[in-house]
């Protein structure tokens, strides 16, 4: 019998993590589900762990590949899968006991191609996220796709959420980026006609140290703006009633860029360097930007300052650290 869901599990050095991961799968109170696990080439002994768990329970099958990067191990991944829905957990985060039960049965009750749930926080050991009163929210396909970039329910994250397999037509993470769901979510939420949310927690991210997002500053985060012109573009012409709310949600993602090279960058330099980067893709949505009555005359003048002067904002931001 084919499994109802496909739990597509990347895997790269997290040894330390991986069977808490596992275990979390492994305890789920729907039973009919594979796990694939994809070893990305890892260098410690998170490979030995993969292939120990796939003798252990059947339902883990592990594929062993070079190093891709993430995009790439769940592209492998989708390949593979044989379910009726596909769901993504990484190596070091786990699941709570009943998640995928909670996430098929909604799909199920609502005829819903998408359905999510909350995405908890844990930091050394503890659940940081506030228990609140219970909501569970249907949407059809446009209703859905604003809350994406709304983020008040959900966000870009692939890991709180269960998607029946058809929402992958044509669809692929992609491969060398960071910020891969930022590329890939809105148009899985495109191929799909009705989404429903329910706040329960269901997935947990397990912060680490060492983590590419929660570290210092990293070119590699500029890497956003190749997703966001393609996003600006796919929405203007899909979603033209959206657009003024993505552009503001656009906007939005490039002031807290501005902020995080300025603050966590040490040198002028590449600060500069940079900000350079977002005052060229500011410069293409300049006007639109301006003319946007979903932005706040604070966010207007801040877009104006760096589409003019790099320079300026740096001098100005040295000026109020000396007030």
């Amino acid at each position: 019998m084919k499994p109802i869901i496909s739990i597509i599990v990347p895997v790269y050095n997290v040894e330390n993590h991986l069977r808490k991961c596992l275990d979390s799968l492994l305890a789920q109170t729907l039973t009919n589900f594979e796990v694939i696990v994809v070893n990305d080439g890892s260098t410690d002994r998170s490979g030995k762990i993969c292939d120990e768990y796939s003798v252990k329970d059947m339902r883990i099958k592990v594929i062993q590949k070079e190093n891709g990067g993430l995009s790439s191990a769940r592209n492998v991944g989708i390949k593979a899968a044989e379910g009726q829905y596909i769901g993504f957990v990484d190596g070091d985060d786990r699941i709570d006991v009943n998640m995928y039960e909670n996430l098929y049965r909604q799909s199920i009750d609502t005829k819903s191609d998408i359905s999510v749930c909350t995405l908890g926080r844990e930091i050394d050991g503890t659940l940081v996220n506030e228990e609140k009163e219970k909501l569970v929210k249907e949407m059809d396909n446009v209703e859905a796709m604003r809350e994406l970039f709304k983020g008040d329910l959900y966000r870009f994250s692939v890991c709180n959420k269960l998607f029946k397999k058809h929402c992958f037509e044509n669809v692929q993470f992609p491969e060398g980026r960071i910020h891969e769901d930022l590329s890939t979510t809105y148009r899985l939420f495109a191929n799909s006609n009705k989404t429903v949310f329910n706040n329960h927690i269901g997935y947990i991210y397990v912060k680490r140290k060492d983590s590419i997002l929660t570290s210092q500053f990293s070119e590699k985060r500029l890497d956003s703006f190749t997703g966001w012109n393609e996003i600006l573009l796919f929405m203007n012409k899909k979603y033209p009633q959206l657009y003024s709310e993505i552009l503001a949600a656009f906007t939005f993602w490039c002031v807290d860029n501005m902020y995080y090279i300025i603050n966590q960058v040490e040198t002028k330099e590449k600060k500069r360097e940079y900000l350079n980067v977002i005052q060229k893709n500011v410069k293409k949505n300049y006007i639109s930007i301006m003319k946007n009555y979903d932005l706040s005359l604070k966010y207007k003048y801040l877009i104006t300052l760096i589409n003019y002067n790099v320079d300026l904002m740096l001098f100005m931001n040295k000026l109020k650290k000396l007030m």
